[in-house]
């Protein structure tokens, strides 16, 4: 196991985790609106009752209020999408930004910390994001890689030529072009290793951090994760959000997370293509992406919370 404090170079990329998870008791209304024309895909929350959401049309960051369903925009966009995004204990939102690379943000004050080209490579997209005490992992949709940002003592932020690119390789059979690969992302139950879910052909994959090198997950009997997307791994559950299926299938990972066991499929009538999850107090929190809908500026979005 990787632990907070090893010197190896797999630790220096992989960590412990960023944070626990939080409690028990549902709070607040079941369904939290967003703005107009809004357009979620990435969400996440802190130690306290507010989520972060980015927005897929001009990038800006939503903070809403678990408790009272309010919010506001806490930092305009740039112009660009936000696809996934991580909140840390300091108070920094990594936003996988989708071909502009990855950026973090000030959750206070909505300033821009640093901005980094993760490849140069055609084409690109940055997805979603992962946070451990030292590193921040991206995977991307269109290239067989995911790009570290190594974090330095007291979570110093990396210099923009520090992007660390770690090819996939092993089971990983990349679909060429403009096809959703590698999406959501997260670690083992152990701390050994990641795991991304591979959009496109519904499967999970277990990837050494140092190599890249990937091994298929086993999932027994289970459907395939078609269409798979945000990851979310509490103690050795782990909740796959299969977006256009308006589902969430939930697996006992073993703590390798070499195979795992389906339990159960979360299904909602408010489900309406979620794409990413986030917990807090046993309650799950999930915006509609709505990708079937064309969107408008008058397009309606909200935030769905079903029980764990």
């Amino acid at each position: 196991m990787l632990m907070a404090g090893a010197v190896t170079a797999g630790a220096v990329l992989l960590g412990s985790p960023a944070r626990a998870a939080a409690g028990s008791a549902k709070t607040g209304p079941g369904v939290i609106p967003l703005p107009d024309g809004f357009r979620p895909e990435g969400i996440t929350i802190g130690g306290g009752p507010y989520a972060y959401l980015g927005s897929l049309g001009d990038g800006s960051i939503y903070r809403a209020d678990l408790r009272t369903g309010e919010g506001r925009i806490i930092s305009t966009g740039p112009g660009t999408p936000s696809v996934g995004l991580k909140l840390d204990d300091r108070g920094r939102l990594f936003v996988a930004g989708r071909g502009e690379g990855a950026r973090v943000v000030d959750a206070r004050t909505g300033e821009i910390l640093a901005s980094y080209t993760l490849t140069t490579a055609t084409p690109t997209f940055a997805n979603d994001v992962f946070l451990t005490r030292r590193t921040a992992w991206f995977t991307d949709s269109y290239q067989p890689a995911l790009y570290a940002l190594p974090l330095g003592r007291g979570g110093a932020l990396p210099d923009a030529d520090d992007v660390v690119r770690v090819g996939l390789s092993g089971d990983w059979s990349q679909v060429p072009g403009e096809v959703v690969n590698a999406n959501g992302i997260t670690r083992t139950p152990d701390g050994t290793a990641l795991l991304v879910v591979q959009s496109g052909v519904g499967a999970l994959h277990r990837v050494d951090p140092r190599t890249g090198v990937t091994h298929l997950v086993d999932l027994g009997d289970a459907a395939p994760l078609t269409n798979g997307d945000g990851l979310l791994l509490i103690g050795r559950t782990l909740y796959v959000v299969q977006n256009r299926q308006n589902a969430i299938d939930v697996f006992t990972l073993a703590a390798d997370g070499t195979s795992g066991v389906f339990q159960k499929r979360v299904t909602d009538p408010d489900f309406d293509v979620p794409t990413t999850v986030a917990e807090y107090h046993g309650t799950l929190y999930l915006p509609n992406a709505r990708f079937t809908t064309t969107p408008t500026p008058d397009t309606t979005y909200a935030v769905v919370a079903v029980r764990r």
